[in-house]
């Protein structure tokens, strides 16, 4: 079996690229799915995740991953620079949201769902294939969050007004652009805006070790086992190199990545990213657009639907490969399953989660839909009001993550209550 997946998991690579290339209508849109395809396999072999990063550390101490989220927050706002000194920022569709009450409680809401069905909107994806039952419930009710959220996002003032601004700020989504704080620090703000951006990695750093610390000391830590595996230190010794050996297969195709190598991919992969679509990453709003093709099928009408969302008629109409970001999350299911079979676990890991109780079902049906409607109230998920923030130089994404994480904590104390 462990060779069929193998085999089945490079035909997957190949078709990826044959079909990809042929079918997709736009070299966008090809460029999308193998952007999706990267984050999928990043995701899944480097086990990490955003969600992660407060369940990890309440269910085991284990704050490696949030430290290291914090290293990828800083890598790719140093990436991003590369783009916007010298140019206009308000030309890219920088993702500068507004501060207000939408973000805080889009916050906690966004951090108590994701406790309960431990992803967030990228890493449902990456679980669709690992923990299907767990993922598919999750999703669905994601999805309908997001659909009753599309009106308030759009209309209410809360969501939509920033109680602060700057000048860039102003020309995107009203947020704060952290540059507009230092024009006078002689590189047009963003030498201010990266130390004050690793001043807030290097305050998170030391929270986590601090609370590690004391996980530790009344012996509650328990560590995560895979960050056991991936710290693993390799015994490969150069003299016993055979290009074509099981050995070195498995350094190439299963091993696992290390949190940092997987953060240095995925900060790469958002750099082509924004370099080639002037965008950053999001991941949730097609969610609540394939609702509404779902309504469709019941004789719902674009034009309908774009009535009750206020979202425009097209992003119903639109075919699903047509659509860029649906195709690039349609690549991060890809992903997760090429990585799997080439590494030879997928049956195994696809079979590890199939059974589920009542109870279970209900609970990720109550966190997909509060992360759907935290999505709406701070116009973003994990990534688009988390990573692609913060590497877009804008205070909210530190905000979402302050209250993110308080959402966090007190989710995963209810469902330990709960479950």
């Amino acid at each position: 079996m462990k060779r069929s997946e193998q085999i089945i998991g490079f035909i997957g690579i190949l078709l990826v690229f044959i079909l990809g290339k042929s079918l997709l209508e736009t070299d966008m849109l090809f460029f999308r799915l193998l952007v999706g395809v990267g984050l999928g396999y990043t995701l899944s072999r480097a086990y990490t995740g955003f969600a992660g990063s407060v369940n990890r550390a309440f269910n085991t101490g284990s704050t490696k991953l949030m430290r290291t989220l914090m290293f990828l927050f800083f890598i790719t706002s140093l990436l991003t620079t590369a783009f916007l000194f010298k140019a206009d920022p308000a030309s890219y569709d920088l993702w500068v949201n507004p501060i207000n009450f939408g973000l805080i409680l889009g916050g906690v809401l966004f951090g108590f769902g994701m406790s309960f069905s431990s992803c967030c909107a990228s890493g449902v994806l990456t679980d669709i294939v690992t923990g299907l039952p767990r993922a598919l419930i999750t999703l669905i009710f994601f999805a309908i969050g997001i659909f009753l959220g599309f009106p308030i996002q759009k209309t209410a003032g809360w969501v939509k007004n920033s109680w602060f601004t700057t000048p860039v700020g102003e020309k995107l989504y009203g947020g704060v652009f952290l540059p507009d704080l230092f024009k006078w620090d002689g590189v047009e703000g963003y030498l201010g805006a990266l130390i004050l951006t690793a001043i807030f990695c290097g305050i998170v750093v030391w929270m986590a070790y601090v609370y590690e610390r004391s996980r530790k000391e009344n012996n509650t830590y328990t560590a995560h086992p895979m960050e056991k595996i991936q710290d693993e230190k390799e015994t490969f010794d150069s003299k016993h190199y055979k290009a074509f050996s099981e050995i070195n297969y498995n350094r190439i195709f299963v091993k696992p990545w290390t949190l940092a190598q997987g953060a240095v991919v995925i900060a790469i992969l958002f750099t082509l990213l924004m370099g080639i679509t002037k965008a950053g990453w999001g991941a949730s709003t097609p969610y609540g657009l394939w609702f509404g093709k779902f309504l469709m099928i019941f004789g719902f009408t674009p034009e309908a639907l774009a009535d009750f969302t206020k979202m425009p008629a097209k992003a119903y109409a639109i075919p699903f490969f047509s659509h860029g970001v649906s195709v690039q999350n349609f690549g991060i299911l890809v992903g997760t399953a090429i990585y799997l079979l080439t590494a030879g676990i997928f049956k195994k890991t696809f079979m590890s989660e199939m059974h589920i109780t009542g109870k279970e079902a209900l609970l990720y049906s109550l966190g997909g839909i509060t992360m759907g409607l935290g999505t709406r109230f701070a116009n973003g998920c994990n990534v688009g009001s988390l990573y692609t923030p913060i590497a877009n130089f804008s205070l909210s994404g530190w905000i979402f993550l302050i209250f993110m994480v308080v959402g966090g904590i007190v989710g995963n104390r209810c469902a330990k209550k709960w479950s």
